[in-house]
């Protein structure tokens, strides 16, 4: 199809079109980051996998997805915004029909880095699309309509989710990718303009790309791996990999991730932030709904549908969290809002065998989704704020891949941490003590990243642009 980019109007079918690809492509990759959750414990049971393989699952998509994402997007600038989002979802629906028919938990996980290849290449593609086709005026609209019916597909996640696991089989969870990916290629294909950046750099980082995937990769291994064959020396190389990726990132002349921007204070005070509550939130997800199941003894669907009012709460308040930040500037809220998330998180310490929903788990991830609702937005608009105008596609894919990679090393961590390992997720007075212990570390996190706020984010955010200017 041709159409002019940048002059699709809002209300168009085009423009419709745009909205609904760039939609179903975000939501397929919002769903496998978010239900694997509630299907692990099952997962475990029927392929016999040990803890240390379903942290593999889950970090095996976020490992290629944050190492990879800053790089999809530089695809699709390059090569075809829409071309690189039908490669990446066509990509991730094959790795999903692996997933599906998987005989082995090494077998899944592998599925599941292809996976994470395939969202990298579609997720930054879905938004960038609707940047690139439609014209300025319409665009906000676009973007709102975007964000909002995504946050309608991560709320129905969960319960699409649990009642597959609890009422057909895991699998499924991967299958129903199949055909919501042939949608969309079909809506992309006929109707989604093809755009590119004409200024895009004239070479790609695989170089930087690479560093980074095997970084992230080696550090993983080291820590879900502790204390068995080779984890410490995949830990030293992924140490020394890291290294090696600043100085490639450095001296680069087309970086995908350009160092100069952590010259501004608040770009990265807003990163490190990100890191800390990000790899809070992640660990405390996988956790809870590991210990509704295996403690509390909820099935697939109600462990799922336990976690809903953070979703609701995004869905309600998250824009007003944004209009309060334009209001009394994003130090108050960043900081707020990871304490309260610290002390929700303490809240849920009272979830174990006896467990009241409405008592020990309803008041406590309200107060989570709040303090979450409060953050998000005043953390977006500060990270765009710090970085120059002409870098705000690449600020807001480095601050996508922290808080991925925040998630990451904490699911790989914390399990070693507080002392778990082989099959003890399914010895409920193991995994019971250590829920606690993994808790107090996210309350602390969450806490920690409050504190990093007030200190280091402006009060304001004409600030943060003012900062910015001279970077």
């Amino acid at each position: 199809m041709s159409s002019t980019s940048g002059q699709v109007a809002y209300g168009s079918t085009t423009g419709r079109a745009v909205v609904a690809a760039a939609v179903l492509g975000s939501g397929l990759t919002l769903l496998d980051g978010t239900v694997v959750n509630v299907a692990l414990r099952t997962i475990g049971r029927d392929l016999g996998a040990s803890l240390s393989e379903l942290q593999w699952i889950s970090n095996g998509y976020l490992l290629t997805m944050s190492a990879l994402i800053l790089l999809g997007g530089s695809l699709g600038d390059r090569y075809g915004r829409r071309r690189i989002f039908v490669v990446g979802t066509i990509w991730f629906a094959l790795a999903s029909l692996l997933c599906g028919i998987a005989p082995s938990a090494t077998v899944l996980i592998l599925a599941r880095i292809l996976q994470g290849i395939g969202a990298a290449m579609l997720t930054p593609g879905s938004l960038a699309m609707i940047q690139g086709a439609f014209e300025p005026e319409s665009r906000a609209r676009a973007i709102g309509s975007w964000s909002g019916l995504g946050s309608v597909a991560a709320a129905i996640g969960p319960f699409v989710g649990g009642a597959l696991v609890q009422y057909a089989s895991w699998r499924w969870i991967f299958l129903i990718n199949l055909p919501l990916a042939a949608l969309t290629v079909v809506i992309a294909q006929r109707w989604v303009p093809e755009t590119r950046d004409p200024d895009a750099p004239p070479h790609l980082d695989v170089g930087g790309a690479t560093l980074a995937a095997v970084a992230l990769g080696g550090i993983t291994y080291g820590l879900i791996e502790w204390g068995h064959s080779y984890a410490a020396l995949a830990g030293v190389i992924g140490v020394v990999t890291a290294v090696a990726f600043v100085g490639v990132e450095r001296r680069g002349r087309h970086p995908m991730m350009p160092l100069g921007l952590f010259r501004d204070r608040t770009f990265s005070a807003a990163n490190s932030m990100t890191l800390l509550v990000y790899a809070a939130l992640g660990a405390v997800l996988f956790f809870l709904v590991l210990q509704l199941q295996t403690v509390s003894g909820y099935g697939a669907l109600e462990a799922g549908l336990a976690t809903l009012p953070i979703t609701i709460c995004m869905l309600l308040f998250a824009s007003r969290g944004g209009a309060l930040a334009q209001r009394i500037g994003p130090r108050i809220p960043m900081t707020v809002g990871p304490i309260v998330m610290g002390l929700a998180s303490l809240m849920l310490l009272g979830v174990g065998e006896d467990v009241n929903y409405w008592l020990d788990v309803l008041p406590g991830l309200t107060l989570f989704g709040l303090g979450l609702a409060l953050m998000v937005a005043p953390l977006t608009a500060t990270v765009l704020a710090a970085a120059p105008d002409e870098n705000a596609g690449i600020a807001s894919g480095i601050n996508n891949a922290v808080a991925r990679a925040g998630s990451l090393l904490a699911i790989a961590a914390l399990p070693v941490v507080v002392g778990l390992g082989g099959d003890d997720y399914t010895e409920a007075a193991v995994f019971d003590s250590a829920f606690h212990s993994a808790t107090l570390i996210c309350a602390a996190l969450l806490v920690l990243g409050g504190i990093v706020s007030w200190f280091t984010i402006p009060a304001s955010l004409k600030e943060a642009a003012t900062d910015s200017s001279a970077v």
